[in-house]
């Protein structure tokens, strides 16, 4: 998320001030043809018929929150699910967003889309609507990987619609990877990074599988059927670390490579504690002191909604002290670290670290060393 302003340091601000002006916006649009074996996001495979009420929905609830914030934002991200699975006319109703939210300051807006479900008409669609930025899911290049993985798409879908998206004029382009998948030989690994490397996208996000709660993927795990390899999977992310570096794209945070100046600001702020608002089902939202979750369910969000009525599931109040914890775990996986101060409570743990040789220092700033990228979670532990 580019140019937000930074809560680093300072006491989150109260929600019902109302003054709050929010500068990055999250959009979870659940549709799915099918559940992947290893997601563990709210989806929704049973959406015939439910996009134009639930676009009323997600509409209104942004109506609702204007009236409670200024909503001035400098990213825009569409998540899900599957955000491409809407229709043309359907994608063509999200203009009305211009209507409820100042995007005089929008720098990035991105589009989650899935292989399977563009066409270069829907790709035109996504540029006059004002989308800058695409991210697609393409995992592996591998046929027998997707396979696996249970994608709807093969590598050569995939690589078509890479070359439509730039024949439509897209500009920036994230391509998602998956490693540590079952089965997945270091050669196959190896060619996927070279193709994705070969394109020439501005963005890469690798990702190394994990086992999620409530997945197929995780009951094949506890069943024997797969076996889970630590030692493999990160011999896996030093040769993605390398690779990637040797064709030119930075390591800015754990899992995100980016070519010089194409990080995605939408995700910085995230991690350096901006407040953001969620709408859809499952979305999360952060304002001040105040985080909550909306309903995990299409339909009652949509019924929530549409009568005037708070769709939460979930909300809490976030003290500043585990606000600020959050930021540092976060900002310790990007490229620019935190504050040396910013860890004065933590120095005990923080010195042994250093001894372990996971972080570092450099001018002021510490992050995490090549070492300590391979233990980030256990690092991050000790202060959320």
């Amino acid at each position: 998320m580019g140019g937000p302003q930074n809560t680093r340091g300072k006491k989150a601000g109260k929600w019902n001030g109302g003054s709050i002006s929010i500068r990055h916006l999250y959009f979870h649009i659940p549709f799915c043809a099918k559940l992947c074996p290893y997601c563990s996001f709210f989806v929704d495979t049973h959406f015939k018929n439910k996009s134009p009420r639930f676009l009323d929905a997600l509409l209104d609830e942004v109506k609702q929150q204007s009236a409670r914030h200024p909503l001035r934002p400098r990213t825009i991200y569409f998540g899900g699910g599957t955000p491409s699975s809407l229709s043309i006319s359907e994608l063509e109703s999200l203009a009305r967003l211009r209507g409820l939210v100042d995007l005089s300051q929008l720098e990035e807006w991105t589009f989650e889309i899935n292989p399977a479900t563009v066409s270069a008409a829907k790709a035109r669609t996504l540029r006059a609507l004002g989308v800058n930025r695409i991210s697609i899911g393409v995992q592996s290049w591998d046929d027998a990987i997707l396979k696996t993985l249970g994608r709807n798409h093969t590598g050569a879908q995939a690589e078509q619609t890479f070359h439509l998206l730039r024949d439509a004029g897209f500009e920036n382009i994230n391509i998602d990877l998956m490693f540590a998948v079952p089965g997945q030989t270091r050669e196959q690994w190896a060619r996927t990074l070279e193709k994705t490397a070969s394109l020439r996208p501005e963005h890469i996000s690798a990702y190394s599988l994990t086992y999620e709660e409530d997945t197929e993927f995780l009951r094949k795990l506890n069943a024997g059927e797969f076996v889970r390899d630590t030692e493999w999977d990160a011999n896996l992310f030093e040769m993605t670390m390398d690779a990637l570096a040797a064709a030119g794209y930075a390591q800015y945070e754990i899992s995100n490579f980016a070519l010089p100046g194409r990080e995605s600001r939408h995700n910085f702020a995230y991690w350096l504690g901006e407040d953001y608002l969620g709408f859809g089902p499952s979305a999360f939202s952060t304002v001040g002191e105040r985080r909550w979750q909306n309903i995990a369910d299409t339909a009652a969000y949509a019924d929530g909604v549409l009568a005037g009525e708070p769709a939460i599931s979930f909300e809490e109040t976030v003290r500043p002290s585990t606000r600020a914890g959050e930021i540092i775990a976060f900002s310790l996986r990007t490229n620019r670290g935190v504050p040396d101060a910013s860890l004065a409570p933590w120095q005990r743990e923080v010195e042994e670290f250093r001894k372990l040789g996971f972080l570092q220092s450099d001018g002021g700033q510490v992050m995490l060393t090549r070492k300590g990228k391979m233990m980030a979670d256990s690092v991050a532990e000790i202060f959320v």
